[in-house]
């Protein structure tokens, strides 16, 4: 059985950092794409980062040069380091992996203060 568990969301003042992290099990981790989404109230659920085996990372446009997405395959692990937080960024953030099949996690809560 696949899981995704996500860890790392809350509650933060504009300009803050946090980092979440997604821990993957019931998959061959190091062959995924992985990647981070997120969904705001009334908005539909949109890219954030993702990740291939071979590191090549990918970014939406409205966190290019503050957020970043690593992996860690010996922990089964994917991070996404969020800096220069902004309102708009607050939103449930949902940890993706790509293999064979799409797979998601529960979500996290990021909210962001201003």
């Amino acid at each position: 059985q696949v899981q995704l568990v996500e860890s790392g969301g809350g509650l933060v003042q504009a300009g803050g950092s946090l980092r979440l992290s997604c821990v993957g099990s019931g998959i061959i981790f190091r062959f995924a794409i992985m990647g981070w989404y997120r969904q705001a109230p009334g908005k539909q659920r949109e890219l954030v980062a993702t990740i291939r085996r071979a590191g090549t990372t990918n970014y939406g446009d409205s966190v290019k040069g503050r957020f970043t997405i690593s992996r860690e395959n010996a922990k089964n692990t994917v991070y996404l380091q969020m800096n220069s937080l902004k309102p708009e960024d607050t939103a449930v953030y949902y940890c993706n992996a790509n293999v064979t099949a799409d797979y998601w996690g529960q979500g996290t809560q990021v909210t962001v203060s201003s």
